[in-house]
């Protein structure tokens, strides 16, 4: 069992509709010292990448991904769920589904920050069914830049995203994979 797998068992609620709750360390309060051994785990994973930028989608994901950029030493971008008046000129527009929020959202990343020269890692917290990193894919290849390789916190891995994405043929790396959960035992699967 890893570092993340032990935090999981430790802290994890499970509610029903297959709902974990990890907010209490991982994406509403987080630990500073868990997040840094994610982020350094990242780049054990990818350390033969040539990562120019990490990308993610807000919010749960910047904490994480704001970790691991500093492991490569790179800048780290987010996906806005909204545009504001503060963000000008053209973007990267795409659609996401969130399976937590049950919504759908177009999600936008400045042009100005992700060129073809760029070779990107995509992180989140979470992988459901696979909608937020198939934006997040599809916003790094109309930049015309390389997606170099997924990073998950945790995958649920009794639903379809993780599948999708690797038989799409990328390079998914998962810190934890939950193969099974009941809300009335509280018991967790890993793979």
């Amino acid at each position: 069992m890893n570092f993340l797998e032990e935090r999981i068992i430790k802290d994890g609620i499970i509610k029903p509709g297959n709902v974990l709750k990890v907010d209490s360390f991982l994406n509403h309060q987080m630990d500073i010292e868990l997040m840094a051994e994610i982020g350094r785990e990242f780049k054990r994973r990818f350390a033969d990448k040539n990562i120019t930028k990490v990308l993610t989608i807000e919010a749960s994901g910047i904490g994480i991904a704001c970790f691991a950029a500093k492991e490569f030493g790179v800048p780290m971008v987010f996906a806005k769920k909204s545009k504001s008046i503060n963000i000008d000129g053209d973007m990267y527009v795409a659609e996401v589904e969130s399976f937590t929020h049950k919504n759908k959202n177009q999600v936008i990343v400045s042009k100005r920050f992700l060129t073809p020269e760029d070779h990107v890692l995509i992180i989140d917290d979470f992988l459901a069914n696979g909608c937020a990193l198939q934006g997040l894919i599809s916003i790094t290849e109309s930049a015309g830049a390389t997606v170099e390789g997924l990073g998950i916190a945790i995958e649920k891995g009794f639903q379809i995203g993780g599948r999708v994405i690797r038989n799409l043929g990328y390079h998914l790396e998962s810190l934890a994979i939950v193969d099974a959960m009941d809300a009335e035992t509280g018991e967790i699967t890993f793979r």
